[in-house]
């Protein structure tokens, strides 16, 4: 049995954000095709992520004890290290991830629990996992000449990757504010490919 997080990143509630849609018809599928696995919900809005304080940055790089791991900042990285899959729903804002997005990176990404330091530089200790971002955005960053400006999911890929997992996909709806597109045509298909894509990750 997998354990599967499902990180969600945005202001809007369920009914109305588009990444959503997309992102919890994925869960449902993975469901149905793996019915064994256990699914974490982790909400960031509901969760309240703040900024981190100079003491939960002392924490951070303080030493890990099996108390450290009910600390209220650093259960976070705990959990993120202790599943076997990610799935992150982030809208793109300004060219990048909600900032609650980044905020949450920065309470996992925890040396001695998420990575370490070596001789050779940091090394993840997340390895051997899998992860996919689903994303919804207003223009089209796939492909030049706006993929430069593209920086959420390169962000994200980037993140992960420091943290040991290169197995990660992207699952994007695009130009859904551009006058004229039909936006329920494109939610759909991305909907159709989060299905499929669901059945085998």
């Amino acid at each position: 049995m997998a354990k599967v997080l499902y990180i969600k990143a945005n202001a809007k509630p369920e009914g109305q954000s588009r990444t959503f849609k997309i992102s919890d018809s994925f869960i449902e599928s993975y469901k149905q095709s793996h019915p064994e696995d256990e699914i974490i919900t982790l909400d960031l809005y509901k969760e309240g992520i703040g900024l981190l304080s100079a003491e939960d940055i002392n924490t951070v790089f303080g030493p890990k004890t099996e108390e450290s791991k009910k600390h209220p900042i650093l259960r976070y990285a705990y959990q993120f290290a202790e599943v076997d899959k990610y799935v992150v729903a982030e809208p793109m804002w300004n060219l990048s991830i909600p900032a609650i997005l980044k905020a949450y990176v920065d309470y996992i990404c925890v040396t001695g629990i998420t990575f370490k330091y070596t001789a050779e530089g940091p090394v993840g200790l997340c390895k051997n996992k899998k992860a996919i971002n689903i994303t919804a955005r207003g223009g089209q960053y796939s492909s030049e000449p706006n993929s430069s400006f593209e920086m959420g999911d390169r962000y994200l890929r980037t993140i992960f990757g420091f943290l040991g997992i290169t197995d990660f996909n992207t699952i994007s709806a695009e130009e859904l504010d551009v006058v004229g597109n039909d936006v329920d045509a494109i939610v759909g298909n991305a909907i159709k490919k989060a299905e499929e894509a669901a059945k085998n990750f």
